[in-house]
């Protein structure tokens, strides 16, 4: 499988995310929506972005290496959250989490805020795609 970034110079330079990814041979893994719960079903910090963005992307990795592969085979993230202004008070710690799980790897990444989210107290939830190795 190969992975090819794009930040085409014609665009502004992106900041935590890449413009596009194109990738060659691998399987094709869907990440469903993930909000910060827990094993037990139940949100891991209610009211705490930044944690709950931790266990979202802990339940991410849960779900691809469950595929046999690794957070770098990621190519798309979309970020759903209930409060934009909120997430971008916070874009320091939240970077601090999301480098502990993708290092300097950024893949094609979306934000969108939502009026709510299936899970009462959930803040964040993330899905994705990935390209896993066959």
């Amino acid at each position: 499988m190969s992975k090819t970034i794009l930040n085409p110079p014609s665009l502004p330079k992106p900041s935590g995310f890449s413009h596009g990814i194109v990738t060659e041979g691998g399987r094709l893994l869907f990440l469903a929506g993930q909000p910060g719960l827990d094993a037990s079903g139940k949100i891991a910090a209610p009211d705490d972005l930044v944690a709950q963005f931790t266990q979202a992307l802990a339940n991410i990795k849960t779900v691809v290496e469950a595929a046999g592969g690794q957070m770098t085979d990621i190519v798309k993230l979309t970020f759903y959250v209930r409060d934009r202004d909120d997430y971008k008070a916070h874009l320091k710690p939240l970077g601090a989490a999301y480098r502990a799980f993708f290092g300097g790897y950024y893949p094609a990444t979306t934000l969108v805020e939502v009026s709510n989210l299936f899970d009462d107290g959930a803040l964040i939830e993330i899905d994705g795609m990935a390209v896993v190795a066959v």
